[in-house]
């Protein structure tokens, strides 16, 4: 009997179940795959993760990032600028102490190893620091290689900044490759941060204009060495000296050189998982160079709300629409040429650092204007005041790190090439950059995936298909010209062509037809009324008529074109349209389900699916926006535009209709009138504040709100102070700070011991982030997607 009882534990010691919890290291001939999403390594305090982080179609970047911050907060990368591919890639550990990263198989991307081979085993661990060490198995501290020695965009406590370690910006929020600004030690031994641009470099960190010891500097130093410690407090051999505004220990910290050239030391708080800045190295993100390009001006207002604008001098215009960073062009109508003088205009409170071939004092406007036409060279001039009533001559070959602020004592004088006629009296128009978001496709790598045997195959089937696809487009082309009547070279042929091949142009017969004389209607709201009908081809439709729509049949066609290229899965998808005379119609996909307001009040939205449907609606909403100022907004988030399908996934509707209907009113800034739903709209409307896409932004944190609580902003009481639904659920929480209870007490009855709290306390956090009244304060859409996509990975 004691036999049998020592060999069935013997036997449950060999066949108990391995921890689900990720090691922390791995050994000599192990790897970690892009395959399999759980091949990670998480540090033994479980601060840091280590693996595949995608950014984008199927690439993706070793990296570590914090495992408790909101959303993947990554401070390392090993191959930040060479994405890998999402199958076959692997970070693989060989004999000797050989780390390499190969992309698809294929030869290594990226290697560490140690400076002679080890003839011990090794083994990477990720340290409770944040490092990734390669050292030998039989004495961990020998280090072979470390991350640390390599950063990226961010310096971590105990992390050496040196001569040979530099930090490098992110191009972007969502692209990690290397951006335009770097943090370094100079060759006056000064910790700078020096802009990078495709055209010039130049540092503007410490202030270049002033002296270095009159800054609290020292340029005398050999070591070369900085360091940020547990408790906040940073240190430099050149002097430099600044601590957190929470020092102390307990936080988690980083210090990051981030994508607006400004190096910000941030805090962890670990029960929201938010990050707060508690240091910065300038609060005047103008005086970062290169912000707004050549000839272009930024511009900072602090108490505004509005933060950093460009514009560019007179008698330019912008390069690139969809980012600052190319600057402004010279309009072609101030070219040189006949019958044209040379004059200047001028515009003031102005500063241009740098870049200048003469600098004399104690001049007159006349004698300044006199330097500038003699030179070749010169693009203007400023005319400064100086101390003393006097004023100084700055003569400009460049026009760059232009910025502008009342306290500047300055005017900027632009030399331009203007007519005769226009000579007297002439003042070009400056008008502020407006960031346009062109459609960004997903980064997709090109490589072919070999396999051992095949290979001539699938070299032949594609060759097929190439094949296949090539007679495919004569014959379109050839039906194309041959079938095609007069009529089809009107503006309903450019527009239907603009689209895709599948967004077509209804006739209003046959979309009456199709509605039974639009008699069944499904739904109405401020665009316009929605009936149900059937096509020809027996697809079920949702025929929208829109009210209002007085623009021209061009003008209708060419928004339509551009409504009918938007495709997402959590966006409606647009099948058609209708214009003749007074008549403007949108034909989409039919959703079985109907609106989220429909299905609030019934028993068939069970938490697990409110959450997918909050999530859906933000990666809709964020495809819209797209990272940028106002590209597409919606103006009109609510239950009403949240359609659902079979499945329950949302989908957004009547997006890109407020500018459909609206065409002439200006710019996304300025609306003739409030746009959107009373209840759902964010105080810009309000205040007649400038509008951006953080109206949405608030506008959905009010839906989530409705889905946690099944409460309608219409249905709740205002509070004594005049607020809404945001207003008492910010109450409750104010009741119960300690505790999670008031959670429970204003979840749905309806779901009421049927959730799960992790994921009810992460849409009440996004929620109350989404509609803080300051819009700054706000998350942008893609950063709301990554912090529930985050949770939810945490959960699973």
């Amino acid at each position: 009997m004691d036999f049998s009882l020592c060999f069935f534990l013997l036997l449950s010691l060999f066949f108990t179940p391995s921890s689900s919890t990720p090691p922390s290291s791995i050994f000599e001939g192990s790897s970690l795959s892009v395959d399999r999403p759980n091949d990670v390594l998480i540090s033994l305090n479980g601060v840091f993760t280590s693996g595949f982080h995608s950014i984008g179609d199927n690439a993706f970047i070793f990296a570590i990032w914090f495992t408790k911050s909101f959303g993947p907060t990554i401070v390392w990368t090993a191959n930040r600028d060479q994405p890998v591919n999402g199958k076959g890639s692997k970070l693989l550990l060989q004999k000797g102490g050989k780390l390499i990263l190969t992309d698809a198989g294929e030869s290594p991307l990226w290697t560490a190893a140690a400076a002679t081979p080890t003839s011990t085993s090794a083994q990477l661990s990720l340290h409770d620091t944040g490092n990734l060490i390669l050292s030998t198995s039989s004495n961990t501290s020998h280090i072979l290689w470390q991350s640390f020695d390599s950063p990226t965009n961010t310096l971590l406590p105990h992390q050496l900044l040196t001569r040979y370690t530099t930090l490098i910006s992110s191009r972007s929020g969502t692209n990690h490759s290397s951006g335009f600004y770097k943090l370094f030690f100079d060759n006056n031994n000064v910790l700078s941060l020096l802009y990078t641009g495709p055209e010039v470099s130049s540092i503007y960190w410490p202030d270049p204009w002033l002296r270095i010891w009159d800054q609290g500097r020292t340029s005398y130093n050999s070591s070369n060495t900085a360091v940020l410690d547990s408790s906040g407090h940073f240190i430099s051999s050149d002097n430099l000296k600044f601590s957190s505004a929470d020092f102390g220990l307990g936080p988690q910290r980083r210090l990051t050189l981030d994508i607006d050239g400004n190096l910000r030391l941030y805090s962890l708080d670990e029960t929201t998982g938010n990050w707060t800045v508690t240091w910065q190295a300038t609060s005047d993100p103008c005086k970062v160079h290169g912000v707004c390009g050549p000839n272009g001006i930024c511009s900072y207002e602090s108490g505004a709300g509005t933060g950093r604008g460009c514009f560019c001098v007179p008698g330019y215009r912008i390069k690139n629409s969809s980012d600052w960073s190319y600057g402004c062009e010279l309009d072609p109508s101030y070219l040189s040429g006949d019958a044209q003088t040379t004059d200047f205009v001028s515009l003031s409170f102005m500063e241009f650092y740098g870049y200048e071939y003469n600098v004399t004092m104690g001049q007159t406007l006349e004698s300044c204007k006199k330097i500038c036409l003699e030179s070749a060279i010169c693009k203007g001039f400023l005319f400064k005041y100086e101390d003393g009533a006097s004023h100084s001559c700055y003569a400009k070959s460049q026009l760059l790190n232009g910025k502008t602020s009342p306290n500047l004592r300055a005017t900027l004088y632009v030399k331009l090439n203007v007519s005769q006629k226009e000579k007297n009296g002439f003042i070009p128009s400056v008008q502020q950059i407006q960031l346009k978001c062109l459609r960004k496709n997903p980064i997709v790598l090109d490589r072919i995936y070999k396999t051992k045997s095949g290979s001539k195959f699938l070299e032949y089937l594609a060759w097929f298909a190439c094949g296949v696809g090539l007679l495919e487009m004569c014959v379109f082309t050839l039906c194309f010209f041959v079938f095609r009547t007069p009529k089809d070279s009107g503006p309903e042929t450019r527009g239907y062509f603009l689209a895709a091949t599948t967004f077509k142009k209804f006739s209003y017969a046959e979309l009456k037809k199709a509605t039974r004389g639009f008699n069944k209607e499904i739904g109405r709201g401020g665009y316009g009324v929605v009936y149900k009908g059937t096509l020809l081809d027996n697809r079920v439709a949702a025929i929208k008529r829109l009210n209002d729509a007085k623009e021209g049949e061009a003008e209708f066609l060419a928004e339509v074109s551009t409504i009918g290229r938007l495709n997402h899965m959590n966006l409606i998808e647009m099948w058609g349209y209708c214009v003749e005379g007074k008549h403007r119609l949108l034909v989409s996909e039919f959703m079985e389900h109907g609106s989220l307001a429909d299905n609030l009040n019934s028993n068939t939205l069970d938490s697990e699916k409110r959450y997918s449907i909050a999530v859906g609606i933000a990666k809709g909403l964020s495809y819209l926006h797209e990272e940028c100022l106002e590209w597409v907004l919606h103006c009109d988030i609510k239950p009403q535009n949240i359609l659902l399908d079979a499945n329950y996934q949302p989908k957004v509707a009547d997006f890109g209709l407020y500018k459909l209907l609206n065409r002439g009113e200006g710019s996304n800034l300025s609306f003739s009138k409030m746009r959107g739903t009373s209840g759902y709209m964010a105080p810009e409307w309000v205040f007649n504040h400038p509008i951006t896409s953080k109206v949405d932004v608030y506008s959905y944190g009010i839906v989530v709100f409705e889905m946690i609580t099944g409460r309608s902003p219409a249905g709740v009481q205002p509070t004594t102070d005049g607020g809404g639904l945001e207003t008492w659920v910010r109450n409750k929480k104010q009741g119960a700070p300690n505790s999670n209870a008031w959670i429970e007490e204003i979840i749905d009855p309806t779901l009421r011991g049927g959730y799960e709290m992790g994921r009810m306390e992460t849409l009440v956090r996004v929620a109350m982030q989404c509609v803080e009244d300051d819009k700054d304060a706000r998350p942008t859409m893609r950063k709301v997607v990554e912090m529930l996509l985050w949770n939810e990975d945490r959960l699973i």
